[in-house]
């Protein structure tokens, strides 16, 4: 069951990449900045920002992310520019006592190193906002009910470039995975958080 003692907000990837103007926009990043920033800053010593880092260059990457970047090149750093990566200027301004973990794929997972952060601090429950829902959300989703957490996922502080498959994936969430993620809003978690 959600703790709110061993509670941690898991905001992934609300950077100025997705919310400028790049081919990797997001508009719905614009509706879902404020409630995001609202929770961000009333807990800021408990949450946490991922950032999805693209390589310098296509060449740096390996398997079907050589493609990916072959495709998007605009989006290596050596092109878009290492200041593009960085989240929100809102979010930035909580950091410290906020905290920011770096990925180079979807998941936040794979390398342990935010698992191993989280099991330290006895962390049982994840509040999880940001983007993209279809894509490193829902990365970010799967992967925390492999471990074990009870998921908060803010239907109203998540963001998509598709209506079809944001719903899709709720959908999912709410049906196939019932028992490890409630789906709630941000006001109601700031409720139950207190």
């Amino acid at each position: 069951m959600e703790d709110p003692r061993k509670c941690r907000h898991l905001c992934v990837d609300m950077q100025r990449m997705f919310a400028e103007d790049t081919p990797w926009n997001v508009p719905w990043m614009e509706r879902v900045r404020e409630p995001v920033a609202t929770l961000a800053a009333a807990r800021a010593a408990e949450t946490i920002f991922t950032r999805f880092i693209p390589p310098k260059r296509a060449d740096d990457t390996q398997g079907t992310w050589s493609e990916y970047y072959r495709k998007w090149p605009m989006m290596t750093r050596e092109i878009l520019g290492d200041g593009m990566v960085d989240i929100l200027p809102e979010l930035r301004a909580l950091v410290p006592p906020a905290i920011v973990f770096d990925k180079p794929i979807y998941s936040p997972w794979l390398d342990g190193r935010l698992h191993n952060f989280l099991q330290k601090q006895e962390v049982t429950t994840l509040v999880i906002s940001g983007g993209e829902t279809d894509v490193c959300v829902m990365a970010a989703v799967l992967g925390a009910v492999d471990l074990g957490y009870s998921i908060i996922l803010l239907r109203d502080a998540i963001c998509s470039t598709s209506d079809q498959t944001h719903d899709a994936s709720l959908q999912v969430f709410g049906s196939r995975f019932s028992t490890q993620i409630k789906i709630d809003t941000v006001r109601n978690v700031l409720d139950w958080w207190r």
